[in-house]
């Protein structure tokens, strides 16, 4: 805090309490200058500033309690400083008994080569999120993204900013993969936005493969487990470069977000994403499971395979997938920008 008396500004004897000691206002610093310089100050004149008591800069005066006498400056300012030096030489010496603890391992360690960690297994999204703030802190040329499914949620998308913008800040260029469904959420598009002042190119495609991040195309993180609570973080180059490749693939594939996506149905009647809903009947997989790889919900997913059967006289499941494969509509080649009609709900 600063207490030259040159230094000092007038301010409303209204000023807002309370204030830390460091940001002494302008009445209680005039008014302890004028306690130094005179011995003592009355009482009542210091009604406009009780920080002065609260901080201890004044103290009562013990023949009159009318007055009150100043505190030095180097006894405040020692009073003070006691704690702060206390905790510093606490954390310095949890520092020493850390070296100490970790000394003999060092010297192990220091016999053997560093092992190379090809894959490793992250477990926990206190973790995961940790090495990605590394791999991400880290990388200097350009981050490659999948974000399957459709609209994430904010604090997902608040924990990505806080992580991506320092990126854009250093010039590092991002490409992102997300889903058609993406488009009709409000959250990632404001995300997005957010990241446009950046070298960002996002385009999208109707079904994606797992989520995966590549740094520099030296690291890239992929999951494990569906929860998403276990991922894989990979430095094996072969490993890396296969992971790239196929980003790129995909990427030809995708439609830049800011294109239209056409909406027209196929020659036969069928929509893109209906013929990519009966293309998944027909491997089996259940409502829950198409919705995941479409990036959709379960709700959108059945409306989908309801208008499917309605165009194709189905009366049942397991007639649904009779049909399909009679129908031909496979047999047809989809353009990879065909979308999925409805929202994310």
């Amino acid at each position: 805090m600063t207490l030259g008396v040159g230094d000092l500004t007038t301010t409303s004897a209204k000023q807002t309490h309370p204030h830390s000691v460091t940001d002494l206002c302008g009445p209680g610093a005039e008014l302890y200058a004028t306690a130094l310089s005179s011995g003592r100050i009355a009482r009542v004149e210091v009604e406009s500033a009780p920080c002065l008591l609260e901080f201890a800069l004044l103290h009562p005066d013990p023949d009159d309690a009318n007055w009150l006498r100043p505190v030095p400056p180097t006894v405040a300012l020692t009073q003070r400083l006691q704690p702060i030096e206390r905790e510093i030489l606490q954390r310095r010496r949890a520092t020493i008994e850390l070296a100490e603890a970790f000394e003999p391992f060092m010297a192990i360690s220091a016999l053997t080569p560093a092992p190379t960690h090809a894959i490793t297994v992250l477990e926990g999204f206190n973790r995961i999120n940790a090495a990605l703030n590394v791999a991400t802190a880290e990388c200097q040329t350009e981050m490659l993204t999948i974000q399957p499914g459709g609209g994430r949620a904010e604090h997902i998308l608040n924990q990505a900013i806080e992580r991506d913008q320092p990126l854009i800040r250093r010039g590092v260029s991002m490409r992102t993969l997300y889903q058609h469904t993406a488009r009709h959420s409000p959250g990632t598009m404001a995300y997005v936005e957010r990241m446009a002042s950046g070298k960002v190119q996002i385009r999208t495609l109707e079904e994606l493969v797992e989520r995966l991040i590549i740094c520099d195309e030296t690291v890239a993180f992929i999951p494990a487990r569906d929860d998403q609570k276990v991922a894989l973080e990979l430095r094996h180059p072969a490993l890396v470069r296969y992971l790239v490749k196929v980003f790129e693939q995909l990427w030809r594939r995708a439609t830049p977000l800011t294109e239209q996506i056409p909406y027209d149905p196929t020659p036969s009647g069928i929509s893109g994403v209906q013929r990519s809903i009966a293309q998944l009947l027909v491997e089996g997989h259940v409502d829950e499971a198409i919705a995941r790889r479409l990036g959709m919900n379960v709700r959108t997913c059945r409306a989908h395979i309801a208008k499917l059967a309605s165009h194709l006289g189905s009366g049942s499941r397991a007639q649904l997938g009779y049909l399909v494969a009679r129908s031909g509509i496979l047999d047809t080649p989809l353009d990879a920008s065909d979308a999925p009609e409805g929202t994310e709900g």
